[in-house]
């Protein structure tokens, strides 16, 4: 299973009903498990099996897809690093921030994980949430965009 393949079953099971999925084919072996709330466990990944818990969206508001803001006016909060994004503190907690939010200069919108560290991202300028343009646990590279904003 190539990594196009990954995503879009992981994109699949996230968008359906279906609680759990577990595949194995070959050497390859994965098992996707919702859990209520914001999905703050990082991934396992050894030799062959990768666990996957992808957000729950019942619980959280879902990110709004940038495709569908584009026509708006405002500035994006990019990743300062390559690793994966976390809109929650923790498992049982509210996300750092929600769309329609107003935030100040300095708060936290959300937590990269790199290398076993938890970042902190923080906003740079006072400014309101349009969009959230990637869900929890997404992996993120270097520039991606993060959240859309337009400044105050």
């Amino acid at each position: 299973m190539n990594l196009a393949e990954l995503k879009k079953l992981i994109e699949m099971f996230d968008n359906s009903d279906v609680a759990r999925l577990s595949l194995k084919q070959s050497d390859f072996e994965i098992k996707l498990d919702k859990q209520p709330g914001c999905a703050q466990s990082i991934p396992l990944v050894q030799p062959q099996t990768v666990v996957v818990e992808p957000l729950n969206l019942a619980q959280t508001p879902p990110a709004v897809p940038s495709n569908t803001s584009e026509n708006k006016k405002g500035d994006f909060i990019t990743s300062p690093m390559v690793g994966t994004f976390y809109r929650c503190p923790s498992p049982d907690s509210a996300p750092y921030v929600n769309v329609g939010d107003t935030i100040k200069k300095g708060q936290t919108i959300g937590i990269i994980e790199a290398m076993k560290i938890m970042n902190e991202i923080e906003a740079e300028y006072d400014c309101k949430i349009l969009s959230i343009e990637v869900n929890d646990s997404q992996p993120v590279e270097f520039g991606s965009k993060l959240i859309k904003v337009e400044k105050i």
